[in-house]
């Protein structure tokens, strides 16, 4: 692999510094980084790496795309933050910038800091506009883990521990449509779900399944809430997921790629509810500093300027093409740049093989997938370095 020159740090000297000193709460893998550039990370000894997952999918133009530097920089140099108590000309930018790029009917965005708080903003939110108490989450599903969003995620090992959580929240199998029929009753006030379920192994359904969502809260008035923060700006290949099956559903909730690394979360709005929704009603102080929307701006025009959704589609189909006719490959599963492989060895010998040969994959819930999330801007020959890697490790696995 590449080496190159980085400032002198000690690799294990920062390893147990941070194990003493950061609550104990990650599995981490084995590496100290120090830079990044596009789809390569590089470590404490100037080892590169290529970056097949993106910190859980979110350096989406990839490390320190220079537009995104540049307006970070300029930014930091006028004024790093000030809370919404005062107006902000590239706060009202981007918003203007960010609701015009949104489904048909959006009309305003609530700026945050993370998924779990668009999350949170998109349940308080149904509960107001509809005045109704339940919410049906899917199996496997998975939306954070402040209280609100864990009692949203499925996943019970996310959640022992932390009884009581929050009431009203019901869980239907993910892909189901009859039997979520069978579930709708008029308290519902929302039905959330991640267009493709990435941490349960990147599962979808068929077009119909999320055709006859938006057709069953219709009939029940329910909303419809798209948790778009892995899916959304493009990474599927449409900007928004829901355009893959024609479905516009009624919040949309962002955050990991949306300022290419620096924090920052949003729910996007139907005009229908915004024009309801009153002063004082919700907040977050740090949302929507001007820092943050300065990179999520830079972020959306390279998104745009660049047609990164056509690049990641294009790119994701050559990269199911590829894969599938691999050793051990079941199955490759998802949209665009956001792949599940799944195999028939376990998920974790593979991303540990390829991890030693200097390429960064993610497992999931499954232990039998590997998720692919690379950089938006991820190239044909990144992916022929992939493949070749992956190819050598799983043909040298017993059959």
């Amino acid at each position: 692999m590449p080496i190159t020159t980085e400032p002198a740090i000690d690799a294990q000297t920062v390893i147990a510094e941070e194990t003493a000193a950061q609550l104990g709460t990650y599995a981490k893998l084995p590496i100290v980084a120090v830079r990044g550039a596009g789809i390569h990370l590089y470590d404490a000894a100037g080892r590169d790496y290529y970056d097949f997952y993106c910190g859980h999918a979110v350096t989406l133009t990839g490390h320190c795309h220079p537009q995104v530097v540049a307006a970070i920089q300029a930014q930091a140099a006028q004024l790093i933050f000030y809370s919404n108590i005062v107006y902000n000309a590239v706060r009202a930018g981007y918003a203007k910038a960010l609701i015009a790029a949104a489904p048909a009917g959006y009309g305003q965005v609530f700026f945050c800091n993370s998924g779990a708080e668009a999350n949170e903003t998109a349940l308080k939110l149904a509960r107001k506009f509809t005045g109704r108490p339940a919410i049906i989450a899917m199996h496997e599903g998975f939306h954070g883990r402040t209280m609100g969003a864990l009692t949203m995620t499925s996943n019970p090992k996310y959640k022992a521990g932390f009884a009581p959580l929050l009431p009203g929240v019901e869980f239907a199998p993910f892909g189901d449509l009859d039997a979520l029929a069978a579930q709708m009753h008029a308290g519902v006030a929302a039905v959330i779900l991640e267009p493709i379920q990435s941490i349960a192994g990147v599962r979808m359904a068929p077009a119909s399944y999320y055709q006859g969502l938006r057709r069953l809260c219709d009939q029940w008035g329910a909303l419809l809430i798209f948790d778009e923060i892995q899916t959304g700006l493009g990474r599927t290949g449409k900007l928004w997921a829901g355009e893959h099956w024609g479905v516009i559903p009624d919040l949309i909730t962002l955050a990991k790629g949306l300022a290419s690394g620096v924090p920052m979360g949003a729910t996007l709005i139907a005009q229908r509810i915004a024009q309801t929704v009153h002063l004082d009603e919700h907040g977050s102080t740090f949302g929507g500093g001007p820092l943050a929307c300065a990179a999520a701006a830079a972020t959306l025009d390279v998104i745009l300027g660049g047609d990164l959704p056509a690049h990641a589609a294009a790119i994701g189909t050559l990269l199911q093409a590829q894969l599938s006719p691999l050793p051990h490959v079941r199955e490759v599963r998802g949209l665009g740049l956001l792949l599940g492989l799944v195999l028939d060895v376990p998920a974790k010998t593979v991303q540990q093989a390829a991890l030693d040969q200097g390429i960064i994959l993610g497992t999931s819930a499954d232990p039998q997938v590997l998720r692919l999330m690379p950089p938006m801007v991820v190239t044909e020959a990144d992916v022929a370095h992939l493949v070749a890697v992956l190819d050598s490790i799983l043909r040298s696995l017993p059959a």
